[in-house]
């Protein structure tokens, strides 16, 4: 399922415009990215968290000349599944 089918899955189950849908969508990725670019976690009751990980710096492998070299630490997004989305799937 990629973005343009959840779109159109929203629309038809809350009975409104796919244009209005979109936009739903969009403001729920906009939020999560800028509260994840602040460090804050974000949870949908439900469903799962959404949440900032740190990567440690580390010393890696070119993989065609096998030369190593430096991978600088990160912070990556994570996302925890809640309780209930486990359940549902299960």
């Amino acid at each position: 399922m990629n973005k343009a089918d959840v779109i159109e899955h929203i629309a038809q189950s809350a009975e409104i415009s796919k244009l209005a849908a979109e936009r739903a969508v969009d403001a729920l990725v906009g939020a999560v990215k800028s509260s994840l670019k602040k460090g804050q976690m974000v949870t949908l009751v439900g469903f799962g968290s959404f949440y900032v990980g740190k990567r440690a710096a580390r010393t890696g492998r070119n993989p065609k000349t096998g030369a190593a070299l430096q991978i600088p630490a990160a912070r990556v997004p994570k996302f925890r599944a809640g309780k209930a989305l486990k359940d549902a799937i299960n």
